[in-house]
């Protein structure tokens, strides 16, 4: 009809895209997709869609998936959304089984064939979902897809359909925000010398996995905890003469590491750019704080019971932290209580940096300055 806005819709599938793929009954059961409140935030504020959740939920009802079970955790995700100002303007569930054939269940288009008329524009529409089904209803539909698994092998007749293939929600934020800012932040680095080969990948919008491995065993328990409390994902390896001693991996790993964090920030606009942690183990109290300032200095107050831990020599953490601040350019004040286990020493500092990383390069919603009143860092 001449005049009138055609609105577009953002269809969206529930489970393996908000949260994870598995029979929702129970509130423990809830775990959801990373970075899916972010993403969501972002299109919700930032474009003109309308969010409309089209999901199968099989054997509602049967005695092994109760109406109670499902409702009660449905409504918390809801609620849960809404909170984080992410608001469904139509929610359409269809409880059938595939053997029933009705045609409200995906990929049939019973439950939104309604969108398909004015006022609503399919051909400016997309379909978010994780299985090739939902790329058949955004086919039937006359919209486009994105399709939340990498791992998948679309077929041919569909290949027109899938706008985007990806296993993040901040690709396909990125993608209808048209903000490139919002994709995950990765670097490579690559570092070969005389005594060390070495090849990192870091993502920073990650969620803790992968590994770093130097062949030491201290060593790598250490840059274990790193991955794990700073949720970024790493995976990497170091050849190094250890033949001669411990000292030029440990001295690499921390400059390719630094390196590589502080490509993955780039400009380092709207990340919060200071992060402070506190780690309790055992015997031990470890305080790290740090500043990606774009200036160098360590701060260190942390003495060690053992010369050794396992067969790591114990000074070479403090060159470890050294090394990482010379090639990442920031500064880190790192302290921890007198005369403790130097395990626990140790590992805690490791932990208070990781997770004062964490949230240092924690992005500010909505917000693409940087935090410097010189306007860069």
């Amino acid at each position: 009809m001449p005049g009138m806005d055609r609105k577009k819709v953002l269809f969206i599938d529930r489970d393996g895209v908000i949260v994870k793929e598995r029979q929702v009954d129970t509130y423990e059961s809830i775990e959801y997709i990373p970075h899916v409140f972010e993403a969501l935030r972002e299109i919700s504020k930032r474009t003109d869609f309308s969010l409309v959740m089209v999901s199968n939920q099989d054997g509602v009802g049967t005695r092994s998936f109760t109406y109670e079970g499902f409702s009660g955790p449905a409504e918390r995700i809801f609620s849960t959304l809404r909170g984080e100002g992410i608001v469904f303007d139509d929610i359409n569930i269809d409880l059938s089984f595939p053997e029933d054939g009705l045609s409200t269940r995906k990929p049939g288009t019973g439950m939104i064939d309604r969108y398909r008329e004015l006022p609503y524009d399919m051909e400016s529409s997309f379909m978010i979902g994780d299985r090739l089904t939902d790329m058949m209803l955004a086919s039937s539909m006359g919209c486009r897809g994105f399709l939340l698994d990498s791992s998948l092998t679309v077929p041919d007749e569909l290949k027109s359909t899938v706008a985007l293939q990806t296993s993040s929600w901040l690709d396909i934020a990125a993608y209808l925000v048209d903000d490139g800012s919002l994709c995950h932040r990765t670097a490579e680095i690559r570092r070969r010398t005389n005594e060390t080969d070495i090849i990192l990948s870091i993502d920073l919008d990650g969620t803790g996995e992968g590994c770093f491995e130097t062949g030491i065993g201290f060593f790598d328990h250490m840059l274990s905890q790193i991955v794990r409390h700073s949720r970024f994902d790493i995976n990497g390896r170091c050849k190094g003469d250890t033949f001669v001693d411990e000292h030029h991996s440990a001295e690499d790993t921390a400059l390719v590491l630094g390196e590589a964090v502080r490509k993955a920030l780039g400009d380092k606009r709207g990340i919060e750019r200071y992060g402070y942690e506190i780690v309790m183990m055992d015997d031990v109290v470890a305080t790290v704080a740090l500043d990606f300032s774009g200036r160098p200095e360590l701060m260190w107050d942390v003495d060690f019971t053992m010369e050794y831990i396992g067969d790591f020599p114990s000074e070479l953490i403090r060159h470890f932290f050294r090394s990482f601040t010379s090639a990442s350019l920031c500064n880190i004040s790192v302290s921890a209580t007198k005369g403790g286990n130097s395990h626990h020493t140790a590992e805690a500092v490791f932990k208070a940096f990781a997770r004062a990383m964490r949230k240092a390069v924690r992005r500010i919603p909505g917000d693409t300055r940087v935090v410097s009143t010189k306007g860069i860092l």
